[in-house]
């Protein structure tokens, strides 16, 4: 991805830098990330970079030149005065003229192909509802936007889909004043909008003590969709885990795999903790501990898939003869000749048209058993026999329970 600065015309005539970062593919859907009060710090450009490697063509306005041209602060206490001291001169009305021309800009670059829509934070996310309102984005992303409150009659101008992220302990939206806005956006049947329990403030920035990480993936999948919805690009990720899979059981061919994934993908075998995080571990794991170990006569019996925008959830059963060792699945077990059949489910990512990351989960317990290395005996797991349920539903149910039925 080739990123750098382009110059944007105001419509009063002055003019101001805007980041851009450009996919990998050269063209795609245009967005407008909005920044916080920190100016375009490192956060923003690698944000934009992540919203690039989606297949996005991405402007980050200078939304502080007015102020000071190419702010760009941190998150210490010195960085939090200079940038609230900022925003003291913040003209709100100048500023989304300036997302206007700069949504104009987007739209001239010859790499940006269809619609474009806007996803901002905290001052941004702010200013992403006024675009929606006021502009002619096609789509808009709130998160945990600064002073909506004092905007509500504006929600009715929205005519275009739009996603807020309110955290449920935010400092600066206090439940009261959360619930008058979310009372207000309910009128518009266009508008989604998600609480996060237990988070605060800021809590999609990596870099700030109020980050949360799960609620931060949540969130980034949510925006996902709606952008993919309205925007686009749509991939096929059917066609893209496939092509995978093929590599990693039919042909098993590292070098064919790779190539399907981002320059720094990560692979989690959940219950074994197995796998690789970065390229050159990955690899390596692959080529010495996955794509070779697995037996000759193994089977994966697809079970159902169910697809997103941005991630696919496979549901199957893996079955072989543990003929020889399965560092993955059995690490440091020697073969012990046993046939088994284990159900499991892979929770696949994506960024763009190139894997992400994969989650792969199993029942431990239930492999451990047809191995011969656990003794199910007086304990509630089972052996072959969830494999087999899972094929066919009309199999006894409550057989761990003596075979009765719970009322």
């Amino acid at each position: 991805m080739a990123a750098s600065f382009i110059e944007v015309v105001a419509q009063d005539g002055g003019r101001f830098n805007a980041y851009v970062a450009r996919p990998a593919q050269g063209s795609g859907p245009g967005l407008v990330l909005l920044q916080e009060i920190f100016g375009i710090n490192e956060t923003m450009k690698s944000m934009a970079d992540r919203f690039a490697e989606e297949g996005y063509v991405v402007l980050v306005p200078d939304l502080f030149w007015r102020i000071k041209p190419g702010i760009s602060l941190g998150y210490g206490e010195a960085d939090m005065k200079q940038a609230l001291d900022h925003l003291e001169h913040f003209n709100v009305d100048l500023a989304v003229d300036d997302i206007a021309a700069t949504v104009a800009t987007l739209r001239t670059l010859p790499e940006q192909a269809g619609k474009v829509g806007a996803v901002g934070y905290c001052l941004g996310g702010k200013l992403a509802f006024l675009a929606a309102a006021r502009t002619d984005v096609d789509c808009a992303v709130s998160y945990y936007g600064v002073g909506l409150e004092s905007y509500l009659d504006e929600v009715r101008a929205v005519r275009c889909p739009m996603v807020f992220h309110f955290p449920e302990n935010d400092a600066h939206c206090p439940p009261e004043t959360r619930e008058r806005i979310s009372a207000a956006l309910r009128t518009c049947p266009q508008i989604e909008q998600y609480v996060y329990l237990g988070c605060d403030h800021a809590f999609a920035a990596p870099s700030r003590p109020q980050y949360d990480k799960p609620a931060t993936m949540m969130a980034y999948s949510r925006t996902l969709a709606m952008l993919r919805k309205v925007l686009g690009p749509v991939y096929d990720l059917n066609a893209l885990w496939e092509a995978h899979c093929y590599y990693e059981f039919a042909t098993r061919d590292v070098e064919a795999v790779m190539p399907t994934m981002v320059a720094q993908p990560y692979v989690n075998h959940v219950p074994t903790m197995t796998g690789g995080v970065g390229h050159d571990n990955l690899k390596r794991f692959y080529t010495h501990h996955f794509v070779n170990s697995n037996p000759a006569d193994t089977k994966l019996i697809p079970i159902s898939r169910t697809i997103g925008a941005d991630r696919i959830v496979d549901e199957f059963i893996f079955s072989c003869t543990h003929s020889c060792e399965i560092d993955w699945l059995l690490p440091g077990v020697a073969p012990t000749g046993k046939y088994f059949e284990v159900p499991m489910l892979a929770v696949v990512c994506f960024r763009g048209d190139k894997l992400y990351n994969e989650h792969i989960y199993w029942d431990q317990a239930s492999l451990l058993v047809q191995v011969g290395l656990l003794n199910p005996e007086g304990l509630p797991v089972a052996g072959i026999e969830s494999a087999r349920k899972l094929l066919d539903e009309t199999l006894p149910s409550n057989q761990l329970m003596g075979g009765k039925s719970r009322v």
